[in-house]
């Protein structure tokens, strides 16, 4: 049975949730930034300039290491209010950024102990390496952030199975251990004093902490709290099917309508495998639901778990949910499969709501009638766009036809990348406001 709740009223433009979170994680870098200038400072300079910008570029090297880990450590607080897909977008430029300041770090070592020598920069990283205690370690840490960003360009990344880029990226951590354990060895500003030592402690571990915390503890603690179990798997259509999944105290689960969760149905050929897949229901407090197209080999054979089926979730991720609302009325627009998380929204959503469901024919309009009889109930609009691709259905003009006030509205979107790009195109010529428009691309979730 469907239910309609009613969560509080949108927030205000200064109480926007992404903008208070993303100032939040600004002002925590820069406080953090201006702390271990302040150490390096007070350490003491060295005589060679090349040597004190080597350990400069050193020390916020380790920084942005730390932070990378925040990004991606899945903390439930920042994900609700920045989303996963942008903290993993974040977490890849600040690893370019790493390795550029890695690089610095190596080059103006290098050179600044090198200079008076006659053995030149890489004759004196392997003197260094062979004498002085963590500099090998530093090495191996530098080759394996470097082997790490080369599989994370995006021509590599486009050619690896998500697999083998998985298991290739898991090495940062290693390289994070080995990092950390040179700065305790030869970091001069570590040791210069014992509040530098703690607050250096004190960054690794908080970072280090928020990946234990979000990756495993809180998983493992509500899988083993809630006990989810496959109660029905109910055919959509040829090639979609949805999976209901029940459990213990699914009321204390703080999932919300919109957000997602990385599924793994504990069989013999799919415990390994976990895939992101909205909840295409809002959460009722007794079960959940899923449902996916088949569109590889783990998505296809879901059709064939059997009811019963352990189920570990992790989750719920995702900021495409109504607390980012900003206005009274909204327009919900899905392509294709998305339409899972629009529909689960349109339960939640206060206000008038127009719903824009564009795919190519009729028959791929999975859970139609479910839109049909909610948005009946809700008083919302709903408009089925159907043909190919071109001419774009979902021009800007055709958009300004269906929904007039497009600019007075929250606008949330979900569908294949290429029609979600088109759309936000002609978002942008009617002149919607950024912070109306909400969307979350999932295919960064994995």
């Amino acid at each position: 049975m469907t239910t309609v709740q009613s969560p509080p009223a949108p927030p205000t433009a200064i109480q926007r949730p992404r903008v208070v979170a993303r100032t939040g994680l600004y002002a925590v870098l820069a406080a953090n930034a201006a702390v271990v200038a302040w150490f390096f400072a007070q350490a003491g300079f060295a005589s060679n300039a090349l040597i004190v910008l080597g350990r400069l570029t050193g020390l916020y090297a380790a920084l942005v290491m730390a932070f990378q880990l925040v990004l991606v450590a899945r903390l439930p607080w920042l994900d609700r209010r920045i989303g996963m897909d942008r903290l993993t977008s974040w977490h890849r430029w600040t690893g370019f950024g790493l390795l550029w300041t890695l690089l610095a770090h190596v080059v103006f070592i290098s050179f600044g102990y090198a200079e008076g020598t006659d053995v030149g920069p890489i004759g004196e990283i392997v003197d260094l390496a062979e004498t002085t205690e963590g500099v090998l370690r530093a090495v191996v840490a530098f080759c394996l952030i470097i082997v790490v960003g080369a599989v994370s360009a995006r021509y590599a990344r486009r050619r690896l199975a998500y697999e083998t880029w998985h298991f290739v990226h898991l090495y940062t951590y290693v390289a994070v251990v080995l990092a950390f354990t040179h700065q305790v060895a030869v970091g001069t500003t570590f040791t210069s004093s014992s509040v530098a030592t703690g607050y250096w402690y004190g960054v690794w571990g908080v970072a280090l902490g928020s990946v234990v915390l979000g990756r495993a503890v809180l998983p493992l603690w509500r899988n083993w709290r809630h006990q989810f179990r496959v109660t029905a798997v109910v055919p959509e259509n040829d090639s979609v099917v949805s999976i209901y999944i029940s459990g213990k105290d699914l009321d204390q689960l703080p999932a919300r309508a919109g957000q997602f969760f990385l599924w793994r149905f504990l069989t013999a050929d799919r415990w390994w495998q976990a895939n992101p897949f909205s909840l295409s229901a809002a959460p009722d407090g007794r079960t959940l639901r899923l449902t996916a197209k088949a569109a590889g080999e783990g998505s296809a054979a879901l059709r064939h778990v059997k009811v019963g089926t352990r189920v570990f979730a992790e989750g719920p991720y995702g900021a495409f949910t109504a607390l980012h609302r900003t206005r009274p009325e909204s327009v919900l627009i899905a392509g294709g499969v998305g339409v899972t998380p629009i529909r689960a929204l349109l339960e939640e959503v206060q206000g008038h709501a127009v719903v824009i469901y564009r795919v190519g024919s009729d028959r791929d309009a999975v859970l139609y009638d479910e839109l049909r009889d909610l948005a009946t109930a809700k008083g919302a609009e709903l408009h089925l766009v159907t043909g190919p691709p071109v001419p774009d259905k979902l021009a800007a003009g055709e958009l300004a036809r269906l929904v007039p006030d497009i600019a007075e509205r929250d606008v949330f979107l979900c569908g294949p990348p290429p029609m979600m790009n088109a759309v936000l195109g002609s978002l942008r010529e009617l002149d919607v406001p950024k912070p109306q428009i909400h969307f979350e691309r999932f295919s960064l979730a994995g």
